[in-house]
């Protein structure tokens, strides 16, 4: 019952901002979901003091909930999946090599650039970290948020080739993040020689090599399933079964999940939704938009609502504001170097890689993994900095992303006539 009471309060907050958000403030969705539930964390944390019973009550529920479990194992998999089944495959597959550049190499390059640049300035702090806790922390934040992305792009009305590039990293990267994450992981907790190349190169081909084909595999029977029957209401049951079966043998066979959606999404996307007639396709959009919007909403809300259970010290916050520009630079750079490479290929002008860098934002994946950690790590410093450069990206980057986007002459409004690089 304390399950069905947390996620039942989720709910009632995340309609109650939602309205408050769509009648007053007019902020894209889930950033103005997430304010709001920031500024009631604020007030509840002030209230938490004078010990309010409410406040406690909320508190306990918020901490009792298992944030890594609910995002990486339960969230994640339908947020991806409504994501992908309306990504246009084909302009996918005109921009594979720079997604895959981005996804790959933009990846590790971040982690690396991240960490290395922290292990040299958090002593300057006073807060010295070993340099592998520092690559964890670049790991954890190097992948750009799918879901944070794909919200408020809907809002910045981005050209469609800029669009797939962003949206098509984010929807990759979380696969090659994870397992630099687990490989890091390992190292910290086992030492050096229990993660050796050998060792990470399986991690690597299990995760990300078995999690693609076993997507390509799932993905494929569902649309052989789909174009033989004409019901929408089985073809939602059918693509539901997908996402949490697909999940659930994913865990099991340890490929990654999240790749094993997002590549089933784009083939029932681009093949199964065109075996279906206008009515089971206008039903299965429909329910997958309103899910969706839905867990996108709690999602938000739960971000927000962490505050009420996290100590950030001043300490803390100072690192983070620091840490923010780390992660921006290290995002321009992870994202010059691999489009560079390819430009013989492909044209990329300077308004594009500033949408590409400043349209990196990270959200709920980097605070569900960076709360994964153990209390034997520095996990309270680790956490504390996560959740402030998620805030920042979010509030601030969102916030600014639609403005940017027409600044360049970037957006496919009438008015301002698209010229993106592709």
């Amino acid at each position: 019952m304390e399950l069905y009471n947390t996620f039942a309060l989720l709910l009632v907050v995340a309609a109650l901002f939602g309205y408050l958000n769509h009648r007053f403030l007019r902020l894209p969705a889930t950033i103005g979901i997430m304010v709001l539930a920031l500024i009631f964390s604020l007030g509840a944390v002030a209230l938490g003091e004078l010990e309010v019973p409410w406040v406690l009550m909320v508190s306990r529920m918020v901490r009792n909930l298992d944030f890594h479990a609910v995002v990486m194992q339960v969230m994640l998999s339908f947020l991806l999946f409504a994501g992908a089944i309306h990504v246009d495959v084909r302009a996918l597959g005109s921009q594979q090599l720079p997604v895959a550049a981005l996804a790959s190499a933009g990846t590790i390059l971040s982690t690396v650039l991240i960490g290395t640049t922290l292990y040299f300035l958090l002593p300057v702090f006073g807060v010295p970290l070993d340099y592998v806790y520092c690559l964890l922390f670049g790991a954890l934040i190097s992948p750009t948020d799918p879901i944070a992305v794909m919200g408020i792009l809907k809002e910045a009305r981005i050209d469609k080739t800029l669009e797939i590039k962003i949206v098509g990293e984010s929807l990759f990267n979380d696969g090659i993040a994870v397992v630099l994450f687990v490989s890091l992981f390992q190292i910290a907790e086992a030492g050096r020689e229990a993660a050796t190349l050998s060792v990470i190169g399986q991690l690597f081909l299990r995760e990300v090599v078995g999690g693609l084909v076993l997507g390509a595999v799932l993905g494929y029977a569902t649309y052989r399933a789909l174009r033989t029957i004409d019901n929408y209401q089985v073809e939602v049951l059918i693509t539901l079964a997908l996402v949490m079966g697909g999940t659930a043998l994913a865990t099991t066979l340890h490929t990654s999940a999240p790749l094993v959606i997002v590549v089933a999404g784009l083939i029932v996307g681009s093949k199964g939704r065109q075996a279906s007639s206008d009515e089971s396709r206008d039903y299965l959009d429909k329910f997958w938009e309103v899910l969706d919007e839905i867990l996108n909403a709690v999602l938000f809300v739960l971000i927000g609502l962490e505050l009420l259970v996290l100590h950030i010290s001043r300490t803390t916050l100072f690192v983070g504001g620091v840490t923010i520009g780390v992660v921006l630079l290290g995002r321009l750079l992870s994202v010059a170097v691999p489009l560079g490479l390819l430009r013989r290929w492909y044209y990329f002008d300077r308004p594009t890689l500033r949408i590409l860098t400043w349209g990196g934002l990270r959200g709920g994946i980097s605070v569900a993994l960076a709360l994964s950690l153990p209390e034997t790590m520095p996990r309270e410093l680790i956490v504390g900095v996560t959740y402030v450069v998620v805030i920042f990206s979010i509030v601030v980057q969102g916030l600014t992303l639609g403005p940017l986007v027409k600044r360049l002459g970037l957006s496919t409004e009438p008015s301002t006539p698209a010229d993106s690089g592709h």
